[in-house]
């Protein structure tokens, strides 16, 4: 059975610019394959629109959200805002930035002063961003936590197929199948 948003919002997706947006869209799928609802992508700037922002972000848990995914880039301060303003967990998404390819971002989110804590993944990692949150939540939901199990094992059984299929065609032939040297 498929929540409706009326009833059931856990997730926001907040990215800093339109040109973050890939962040909370790699999440967005991953949640929705797993039937969460989000609330988001809402485009936040933790400089430009803060105040806005801050008060929105306040009422969060009030709204029924659980979890926020929040992306960034270059000095990426939005998922430390974020957690400042919410006592909500927060999940930060680096996004790759032109002047240092997310290394930036990275710092700045794994980086955040002690007693504010913002968990970290990967730079461009928004669908394990969707991942974490999901299993958050899904240590209340038993429902969650079984769509979050048949994920991971669909992720099992295609790496054992894939192994089957390199155990059968020999690594030479596996490798020119997949257009490799």
């Amino acid at each position: 059975e498929r929540r409706g948003l009326e009833t059931l919002l856990l997730v926001d997706i907040a990215t800093a610019q339109d040109l973050l947006a890939p962040a909370g869209a790699a999440a967005a799928p991953a949640l929705g394959h797993i039937d969460l609802i989000l609330e988001g992508p809402a485009p936040e700037h933790a400089i430009r629109t803060w105040l806005p922002s801050g008060l929105k972000l306040e009422a969060a848990a009030a709204r029924g959200l659980r979890v926020i995914i929040a992306g960034a880039g270059g000095a990426a301060h939005l998922p430390g805002m974020v957690a400042a303003f919410s006592m909500l967990p927060v999940i930060g998404v680096p996004v790759r930035s032109q002047a240092l390819s997310g290394v930036d971002s990275l710092h700045s989110i794994v980086q955040m002063p002690a007693g504010i804590p913002v968990a970290t993944v990967a730079i461009g990692g928004g669908l394990n961003a969707g991942l974490l949150a999901a299993a958050m939540l899904a240590i209340a939901d038993p429902v969650l936590a079984e769509a979050l199990e048949s994920y991971r094992r669909g992720l099992h059984d295609q790496v054992v197929a894939k192994d089957a299929r390199l155990q059968a065609l020999g690594s030479a032939a596996y490798l020119a199948a997949m257009g490799q040297p």
